[in-house]
């Protein structure tokens, strides 16, 4: 999958790893592409808060000298 994600051509790789059937191959790639595609999936689903319009307390917001540290603000 390394090697495929570096833009190795899948002809070429089946034929590296000794796959008769390319289809061999590709079993690899559909398997990568069904998990970026859950993660997409999951990313931009109305149950992500950060998606779904509610507000969501940061612990970080009421901390004034974490953020002027965060800014390069000195103290």
């Amino acid at each position: 999958m390394h090697l495929y994600k570096s833009g190795m051509p899948m002809v070429l790789l089946a034929e590296w790893l000794g796959h008769a059937q390319i289809s061999s191959t590709l079993i690899y790639a559909n398997a990568d592409t069904e998990m970026k595609k859950e993660a997409i999936m999951k990313a931009t689903s109305k149950l992500n808060p950060l998606l779904s319009g509610e507000t969501t307390y940061l612990e970080w917001e009421d901390d004034e000298a974490l953020i002027r540290q965060l800014y390069g603000l000195s103290q």
